[in-house]
Parts: structure tokens; C-alpha cells; sequence
């Protein structure tokens, strides 16, 4: 079947965009649909995923092993949600091909690369980066401002005080409240965002706009949503991140159609 994209010169406004309403067995159902297209081609979703992997590995060895940035270490790990749908883009493109029937080698995945789809896309990926820096900078912020003296010199050190005492206590408080709050930014910006972008002529601020109100109009499904990928990501990097390797593709497939179910063809 030969490949046509939808991408004119006129482009999709959102208040043209009909959401639906969600339920929470269209959160089981796409994650079974996912899992199905994830089978359908897994070598193809982990060679995608070792392109993009690699690299976030190597930058969390970096903090790994440096003493003096250990306090980074949990914010980084935590923030890679922020990450996923960029690392993501591509296995959501080998859905939108499995779904029309056209070549699903992963070469094909980048195709988008080639289509005005691709500067909307580039510019909410940088978007998603800005903000996962901004929430390095946060945490950042608030290590510093509970620890201005007596700073830990190691990270055994740094684990023990975090667990036994109050200033600790504290910085998981606040670190995770903070940390929430970005988790839904980001959610609420591009669980809709990408996949839209990859398929209907629109704009980034379309997008965000459109995925915004998705979010808002299924609050309930898309915070089960939410702790369903939190789970999956915390279950992949609890196996030394390798697990990450089929988590990632499985939610990215699974995005794509929960995108299906809240938007209207």
C-alpha cells in the first residue's frame, strides 16, 4: 500500500478538534493494543529505542560517578518521564503505519522527518527538553535551599541523611511535590500533543492547546493514565533501566491509541 500523508497548506485549528470522552477500559484496551503492536515488530522498537537510550545512559553514568553531583541523580531519573514522548516520537509513527498497513522497518519510523509534520515536532521537543532542564534547576534549587551547610560529600552520605533526617524528610517533600507538578505539565502538554502532529496538519501551539483539553475533559482516565506509565517506568529502571527497553515502546504504542480514542477522526 503506498503512503499518503495528510499535510496541506491549510492547517487543523483546534477548536475544529472534537475530544471525546474517555473511559478507563480505553486505558486497558490501548495498553493491550500497544502491547499487540509492540509484537507486531519488537526488534524494530528496540533498535529505535538503543538510538535515543545510549545517550540518556551515558549523561546518568556521568552524575553516577561525579560525587559532587550526586543530588542530581534521583531528580534525573525522575524527570526522564519528561523525555519519554520525544524518545517515543518514532514508535508512535510505527503505529500510525501498522494502523494504515504500510512498511513498518524502522527506517520507516523516521519518515516524518520529511513531512511539515517534522517542524512542529522539533519545536515541542525542545519545548519538552526546556522543561525537563527546568525541572533539573528546580530540584537543584531545592536541594540547595535545605542544604546550605553541611553538604554531603558522598553519595552513601547523601542516601543516609535523605532517609534518616528531617532535612531529608523535607527534600523528598518537596522534591516530589515539585516534581508532580512537572509530571502533569508535561502530561497534560504532550500525551495528545505528538501524536496529533503526526497525524493531522496542525501546529505545535494547536497541539498543546488540543491536548490540553483532553486532559482537562478526562481527568479522572488521563491521571489513571498518568500512574499506569509512572508504574511502567519505575518497573523498567528498577531492572538496571534495561527493562526501559520494551516499557518504552509498549507505552508509546499505547499512546498512539489512547490518541485514537480521545480524538476524533
Amino acid at each position: 500500500m503506498a503512503e499518503t500523508r495528510l499535510f496541506h497548506d491549510i492547517q487543523i485549528s483546534s477548536h475544529e478538534i472534537e475530544i471525546r470522552k474517555l473511559t478507563l477500559s480505553d486505558v486497558w484496551s490501548s495498553l493491550g493494543a500497544g502491547y499487540n503492536d509492540f509484537m507486531s515488530k519488537p526488534s524494530s522498537s528496540a533498535v529505535l529505542l538503543l538510538i535515543y537510550y545510549p545517550l540518556f545512559a551515558l549523561l546518568f553514568t556521568q552524575f553516577l560517578i561525579r560525587d559532587d553531583l550526586h543530588y542530581m541523580i534521583f531528580p534525573m531519573v525522575g524527570g526522564f518521564t519528561l523525555l519519554g514522548p520525544i524518545v517515543c516520537t518514532a514508535v508512535l509513527e510505527m503505529s500510525r503505519r501498522i494502523e494504515l498497513g504500510l512498511d513498518i522497518r524502522w527506517r520507516s519510523a523516521f519518515n516524518f522527518i520529511h513531512t511539515s509534520a517534522f517542524a512542529p515536532i522539533l519545536g515541542l521537543s525542545i519545548f519538552m527538553m526546556l522543561l525537563y532542564v527546568s525541572w533539573l534547576n528546580m530540584a537543584e534549587l531545592i536541594y540547595f535551599g535545605l542544604y546550605t551547610t553541611d553538604l554531603p560529600s558522598t553519595l552513601d552520605e547523601f542516601v543516609s541523611q535523605l532517609l534518616t533526617t528531617q532535612r531529608g524528610g523535607a527534600l523528598i517533600m518537596y522534591g516530589v511535590g515539585v516534581g508532580f507538578l512537572f509530571a502533569v505539565a508535561a502530561l497534560a502538554i504532550s500525551v495528545v500533543a505528538f501524536p496529533l502532529l503526526l497525524d493531522k496538519p496542525t501546529t505545535m501551539l494547536t497541539a498543546i492547546k488540543t491536548s490540553i483539553r483532553a486532559v482537562g475533559s478526562n481527568v479522572l482516565v488521563m491521571a489513571v493514565w498518568g500512574l499506569v506509565v509512572l508504574a511502567a517506568l519505575a518497573a523498567g529502571a528498577a531492572l538496571f533501566l534495561v527493562g526501559l527497553a520494551a516499557v518504552l515502546p509498549i507505552l508509546g504504542h499505547s499512546t498512539w491509541h489512547l490518541y485514537r480514542k480521545v480524538i476524533a477522526p
